[in-house]
């Protein structure tokens, strides 16, 4: 391969012997080279077909003056990233990803801290991802002595979650975030309160509808049928067990999916304690 551009040490553009342009990484790949000198193919840790001028345009903007040490830095998470995740992302998402990761040091130096709305979907729902993306962090912290928190890791996390191919994660946070308030506003209306979501029950109440929400979706029916449980309920709590069939009869006829007794008991539990005193 013949380098047609140097962005830095660790990547540079090139024409390979098929006539097409490349995005090639490794660490010193373009150290004191210039246009038209070989590629040491020993060096080559990453290769990329360059999409479009648009790319191109894109990796020389952000390359022009990234610090070698970030660029050493993020060579080696994407490489990880690949090898933890067991596939191979395209060229876009390395140019977000570093530039992700460019600004957000940036950033934490700035004392500009960003919230991230998706947080507990993508610690909850991404767990793998999420796990990567707080050792990424951990990883930025420990090489430029900074403090990024787990609010990034999970922005970093977003970032791989969408890059997998038909993770449609924006679409299933979309239902999922659909179906939980749906699901709230059944039990707020029936009872005619205002929940106090300062409280512990709330908390776990709300903790309980996602994962049941995520099981919706999923057409993931859990538990058996216990009758004796479930008529325990239906005497001992009977309003909450009302709210409970609305709930049913919603999901049944939205989403074609039929409670077992025992995700009913649950549920039912779980609204008795977020309602009691209401």
């Amino acid at each position: 391969m013949k380098i047609d551009k140097v962005c830095n040490n660790n990547i540079v553009q090139a024409f390979g012997d098929d006539g097409k342009e490349y995005i090639v990484m490794g660490r010193g790949l373009g150290f004191q080279k210039k246009s038209g000198d070989m590629i040491d193919p020993e060096k080559i840790e990453k290769t990329y077909i360059l999409e479009n001028p648009e790319t191109s345009q894109e990796l020389q903007q952000l390359t022009r003056n990234l610090p070698q040490e970030e660029s050493d830095a993020f060579l080696a998470i994407l490489l990880n990233v690949e090898e933890e995740l067991g596939q191979s992302f395209d060229s876009s998402f390395f140019i977000a990803l570093m530039d992700h990761l460019h600004y957000a040091i940036e950033r934490y130096h700035e004392g500009i801290p960003l919230q991230n709305p998706l947080s507990w979907e993508i610690r909850k729902f991404y767990q793998t991802e999420y796990k990567l993306g707080r050792k990424i962090v951990s990883d930025l912290n420990q090489i430029f002595g900074i403090g990024l928190d787990n609010e990034e890791a999970s922005s970093i996390a977003l970032h791989l979650v969408n890059a997998q191919k038909d993770s449609g994660f924006i679409t299933k946070h979309q239902s999922l975030t659909r179906l939980v308030a749906n699901v709230m506003d059944i039990v707020r209306l029936h009872f005619g309160i205002d929940f106090d979501e300062d409280s512990l029950n709330y908390h776990r109440f709300v903790t309980h509808v996602r994962y049941f929400g995520q099981r919706v979706l999923q057409g993931n029916i859990q538990g058996q049928n216990d009758a004796f449980l479930y008529e325990q309920v239906q005497d001992n709590y009977p309003q909450a067990f009302d709210c409970t069939q609305k709930i049913a009869a919603y999901v049944d006829s939205t989403y074609n999916f039929i409670m077992s007794k025992d995700e009913q008991v649950y549920l039912t539990i779980h609204i008795q304690r977020v309602t009691e005193g209401s």
